[in-house]
């Protein structure tokens, strides 16, 4: 099948767990984390991540990223074929 290239924006729930959730999504193994100033004092994380393209792996990918304590939203914004 192949695979498929995610990229979320990730605002923490509050400003002060932003540390907690940029280790949570390091621990997900991603192909790149970017910090993106939004402003006063929010940052958001482009959270880029590869999954095998099959049923149910971008749901489950999901649920770890909503599991982390401080996630506040998430927004898909690119999703893609890989080459």
């Amino acid at each position: 099948m192949g695979d498929v290239i995610l990229v979320y924006k990730i605002l923490p729930s509050e400003p002060a767990k932003f540390d907690s959730v940029k280790a949570g999504l390091e621990k997900l193994s991603p192909q790149r984390i970017e910090e993106e100033p939004i402003g006063f004092g929010v940052t958001a994380l482009k959270f880029t991540a590869i999954v095998p393209d099959e049923g149910g792996k971008q749901e489950e990918l999901e649920a770890k990223i909503d599991a982390i304590d401080g996630v506040g939203e998430k927004e898909l914004l690119k999703f893609s074929r890989s080459m």
